[in-house]
Parts: structure tokens; C-alpha cells; sequence
């Protein structure tokens, strides 16, 4: 397995790619989501684009273009359970290892954001640093990622408003750890990180939503 750097990045010779990537991995709540990626040639998408320069109006759009255009695409994702048992690289690992697992067309080559491939996919894949502006199949699964793991804190934030998920989308900003402060730590907060882990060891304070 070899790291495409920037520089060098070469498209694999092989007509069905998937691209990968993950979304979720900083932030203090939720799973970390990942997405996989066959684009049909034949059926071209314009403006794809690593998912964080993109609008959320755009990203949207785009993401529903690309469920209906592409060979096949598929998300994964890893839990707050095995975030915390296994941190937060061996999961994102996982989760893109099911996010491929879950196509209905097997890829001849995988296409991985970043600098590392899972275990699971090294005889089949490569790593691409910033991935995710260079090949259209990683700028997709990006897309789709991001637009999935944003729905579900968009949920979380209906039921827990206090904490505004849908603002921060669980990152761990000023607001977000004001409000654990104010209100305590979900059942969904990821118990393995430092300003989870610090709430917890406070004690009480932590309120009626304290697990």
C-alpha cells in the first residue's frame, strides 16, 4: 500500500473506483460516519468538492445528485460504544470498512481520504492526502457523509435543544461545553474524550441528563 501524496497523486488505471471518507471523528457526541463511492462515468457531477468548502445548501443538492447518479454508494458508521472501546482512528477505520462492505458493486480499487487505509482494504486500496479536493469519488463520499452525520445531529438536537447540536454539530466549542457544564453528559457524548471525560469527573453538576 502506498500514500498518494498531493504532489503525486496518480488515478489508479482501473474503471470501478470507490472513493472513502469519514465525517465525525473531533467532534464530542455521536458516531463517526463514513461514506463509499462508485460514480458512473456516463452520468457526470459538477461542483464536487471536499463537503467543508462547500454550503450546506450546495452540499445538499449535491448530495442527492449523487445518490441518484452513482454505480452505487453506501454509508458506514462506527458507534459511541466502539468509539470509546477501540478511539476514534481504529473506529473511523471500521466504519469505512463497512461503508465499503455495504456496496452492491464490488470496487476493483479503493480510494481512501487521508494517509491511511484500513486493514480490511490495503490489498485493494491507497491513501490520498486531502483526498477529498483531488478525487471526485472522495469529494462525493464526503458529501454524502457529512450531509448524513449533520441529519442525525439535527435529530439529537430535537430532542435535547439545550445544547444546540444542530448549531455545533457536536464539536467541541465554547457552546457545546457550556451547555455540558449547564446540563450534564448524553448517553451519546463520547465518554473516551478529554472534555467528556473531565464533566464526568466533576461529579455533580452534571444534572438529570447523567449517565
Amino acid at each position: 500500500m502506498t500514500d498518494l501524496q498531493k504532489t503525486d497523486y496518480q488515478r489508479p488505471d482501473f474503471a470501478l473506483i470507490a472513493g472513502v471518507d469519514e465525517v465525525g471523528r473531533g467532534p464530542l457526541v455521536g458516531a463517526v460516519v463514513t461514506a463509499a463511492v462508485i460514480l458512473d462515468p456516463n452520468k457526470p457531477i459538477s461542483g464536487l468538492n471536499d463537503s467543508k468548502k462547500l454550503s450546506e445548501k450546495k452540499r445538499l443538492l449535491l448530495a442527492e445528485e449523487i445518490r441518484s447518479k452513482a454505480l452505487s454508494w453506501s454509508l458506514g458508521r462506527a458507534e459511541v460504544e466502539e468509539i470509546d472501546e477501540l478511539n476514534i482512528l481504529h473506529a473511523t477505520m471500521l466504519a469505512m470498512q463497512r461503508a465499503v462492505a455495504g456496496l452492491h458493486i464490488q470496487p476493483e480499487w479503493v480510494l481512501v481520504d487521508g494517509n491511511r487505509v484500513p486493514d480490511g482494504l490495503k490489498h485493494c486500496g491507497s491513501a490520498v492526502v486531502k483526498g477529498d479536493s483531488l478525487v471526485p469519488e472522495i469529494s462525493a463520499a464526503s458529501i454524502i457523509a457529512k450531509v448524513a452525520r449533520d441529519a442525525e445531529m439535527t435529530e439529537l438536537h430535537q430532542q435535547y435543544p439545550e445544547y444546540n447540536f444542530a448549531g455545533h454539530k457536536g464539536y467541541p466549542t465554547a457552546e457545546h461545553l457550556a451547555a455540558i457544564a449547564k446540563h450534564g453528559i448524553l448517553a451519546e457524548h463520547r465518554r473516551s474524550y478529554k472534555p467528556v471525560r473531565d464533566a464526568i469527573e466533576r461529579g455533580p453538576g452534571a444534572g438529570d441528563d447523567s449517565v
